[in-house]
Formats: C-alpha cells, structure tokens, sequence
C-alpha cells in the first residue's frame, strides 16, 4: 500500500487565543444541532438491532457440519519422516509429504503422542522438531476414542510480539492521543464483533446494521482520538456523510451491476450454512466498512485545515476558507485514491492472478463477478471520499464562520464560554 503524508495538526498546534477557543466552543454547540438527532438514531438503532445472542441459523448449520466435542488443541513436533509423493503428473512437479509424531500439550488429550499426516504445503515450508501445530480434535461416535489431524500452524508468538511492538511504538511516538486511538480501536472491534457480525448473521439488514455500526464507532473513534472539539466535530460530519454516501451509491451499484455476492469461496460457503442471508447486502457492508478508516483520515485532515485557516485569520470569508481548505484536499485526495485502489488490488491479489491465468478479452474480465465487484466496491469508496472532502470543507467553513460572525443563541452562548 503506497504510504502518504497527511497534515493533521494535533499536540503540536499552537494554542488558540481566547477569542478563536470562543469560536471554537461555540461552533462546536452549532454542530451539535445537527449530530445530537444523529447520534440518538444511532443509539436507538444499537438497541433496537442488537443481536438477541441466540445462535444464528448459519452458526447451528456450521455446528452440524462437525462432530460434537471437536477440539482445537495446541501440539509441538517430536519427530518428522518424510515421503515422496509425487502424483507422476504432466508438470513433473516433485511433491514431499510427511508424518510427523507430536505432543498434545493441552486440553483434555494433553500429554498424549499421536502421530500425524501431512501433505506437501504443510512440509514443503520447512518443519522442524520443536514447531507448534494446532490440531483437530474429535470423538468417534461409535468407539468414543479420539482422532487427530492437523488444522494449522500455532501462531501466537509472532502476532502477540508484533502486537506489542505496536502498541509501545504508538504509544512512544504519539504519547497519549495514540493510546487513545488504540482504546477507539479496541471500542471499533468490540461493535464489530458482537454488534455488525452477529447482526449480519440474523435477518436485519445487512446495510442498516453496519451504517448503525459504523456510525457508533465514528462518534467514539473520532472523540477519542482527536478529543471533543470544534475540529473534530466537523470531522465526524463529514464522515457520516460519506458513510451515507457509500450506503447509497453502494446499493445503486450492487443493484445496477446485479451483483451476487458469490464471488469468494467464503461467501459459497456462507451460503451452504445459510441460503436466506442477504449476499447482495454483504457487499454493500463490506463497502461501508472498508470505507471507515480512509474517510476518518481524510476529514480530520480537511478539518483540521479549516480550522487553522480561520484562527491565523478570522477576517477570511467563508468562501475563501473554502477556496483554501479544498487546495489541501485536492493533494489529499490525490495520494489516498491510490492508497484505496492498491489496498483493494493487494486484498485481491489471488483473484487477479486467476483472471491473467484465463485468456479472456481484458474488458470481459473487468466485468467478471469475481473483479467487477472489487471494481465497483473500489470506485464507490473513491466516489464518497472525494465528495468527503468538499462536504467537510464547507461545513467546517460555515460553521467557523457562523460561530464568529453571528451572536449565538443565550444557551448555546452560555455552554461555550
């Protein structure tokens, strides 16, 4: 993914005069006319699309496809043999298998030595005595005696090692306000996983629930990270709309395009657990929420350009601030559409392999199921990115300007002193 610059100005602004604070309190109440009824729909969309907790058709079509009682137990590799096993195939391609002896080391085989099959991708990367397997765990129904075979490889050291390497380089370059887009993260999974996830899974639709969803993270995102502020709040407008933008756009494209949503072996399989869920709805939610981050960078970044415009001169007119504040986004808008369309190409990088492989006209396989949807879930996330921009430039500008030409009303007055 190309790397690029953004301008945020965070801890190191200068701090406002008393006048430009003023202005920003007051503009920041302005907003709040418009977020509060948003973000009590969100509130009552939470409550009202929660998942009850029962077990979801798909989840108990997945349990019958396992024995009862299957097991994931971590096991380490004793001794390895390996075996030519090349099938004698046209390509000539040389392919080693192997049995391996392991030890289970927990649950409740733990401490037995069971020995293992496995097939040539496993042993083709390079095993080891001593390397860590998880394994399949399962009970015969007619002997009750365990039976062994090998799920993958353990993990865990290398994702906790660079997990904390994370967290302590946040933390030691961005101090406090990385620890705090750190806390949001951990908020953003928690919805993810027990609100967006699940709601997908029952019959709510799959757009509402992560338009909901997506907006919860965005007001806690957004205020964590970057604190409770007139900039921020421009932020946040800007975001939800672009989120309603791609929820709209989105479901024009999927409709327009016919798109099904059988494009992965995934979503085929989804389909054998539950053939009622809404695939269509599935890409559209995959759009909205692929969309969350780069519409979170490049509006706090618009933000924060309108509002430093306005307090190193309070005299700027409304549309100069705007004139000013869409020279920085046209730069930004250059350098993230390709941060989208090359994360996009690396996230289907398999899929694209595939299409060089088959000799089909160039047009044909942009239009294909398996591209066409990349295609169209990347131009609808560049399509509200960029009208992002100008939305959060002009309302950034209207509400600096409103807040320090017009007296603000006695109640709003009284809450920004």
């Amino acid at each position: 993914m190309p790397a690029h610059s953004h301008s945020h100005a965070h801890a190191d602004e200068p701090r406002p005069t008393p006048e430009a604070a003023t202005r920003r309190k007051r503009a920041t109440w302005l907003m709040l006319l418009v977020l509060v009824p948003i973000g009590l729909a969100t509130v009552v969309g939470l409550v009202a699309l929660w998942p009850s907790g029962e077990a979801s058709r798909a989840q108990q079509a997945a349990e019958s496809f396992q024995p009862p009682g299957t097991t994931y137990p971590d096991a380490t590799v004793q001794s390895l043999q390996t075996v030519d096993c090349s099938d004698g195939s046209p390509s000539g391609q040389q392919l080693t298998c192997g049995t391996a002896v392991v030890e289970v080391t927990d649950g409740e085989g733990a401490g037995d030595f069971v020995s293992i099959d496995l097939p040539p991708e496993v042993v083709g990367v390079g095993l080891e005595v001593g390397d860590g397997f998880v394994l399949t765990r399962s009970i015969s129904p007619d002997t009750g005696d365990p039976s062994y075979a090998f799920s993958d490889f353990q993990r865990s050291t290398p994702i906790i090692t660079l997990a904390l390497a994370f967290v302590l380089v946040v933390a030691a370059v961005a101090r406090l306000r990385g620890i705090a887009a750190l806390v949001g993260l951990g908020f953003a999974f928690v919805v993810l996983l027990q609100f967006i996830l699940p709601g997908i899974l029952t019959e709510s639709s799959p757009t509402l629930v992560t338009l909901v969803g997506s907006a919860a993270i965005m007001f806690v995102v957004l205020y964590l990270a970057h604190g409770f502020s007139a900039r921020t709040t421009t932020a946040l407008i800007g975001t939800l709309f672009g989120l309603t933008l791609v929820a709209v756009l989105g479901a024009l494209a999927v409709s327009a395009a016919r798109l099904l949503g059988f494009s992965s072996e995934e979503t085929i399989q989804l389909q054998t657990y539950d053939p009622t869920l809404d695939f269509s709805g599935l890409v559209l939610a995959g759009i909205t929420v692929a969309g969350l981050g780069v519409l979170n960078d490049v509006t706090i970044t618009q933000a924060s350009a309108i509002w430093q415009l306005h307090e190193v001169d309070p005299t700027m007119t409304g549309r100069q601030l705007f004139a000013r504040g869409m020279a920085v986004g046209r730069d930004h808008i250059a350098s993230t559409i390709y941060t989208i369309v090359f994360a996009y190409a690396g996230a289907s990088l398999p899929v694209l392999l595939l299409l060089e492989i088959y000799d089909r006209p160039l047009w044909t396989t942009l239009t294909s199921s398996q591209l066409g949807e990349e295609v169209i879930r990347t131009l609808v996330g560049a399509i509200a990115l960029v009208l992002a921009v100008p939305v959060t430039t002009a309302a950034g500008a209207f509400f600096a300007k409103a807040a320090g030409d017009r007296p603000a009303p006695r109640l709003l007055a009284r809450f920004g002193r």
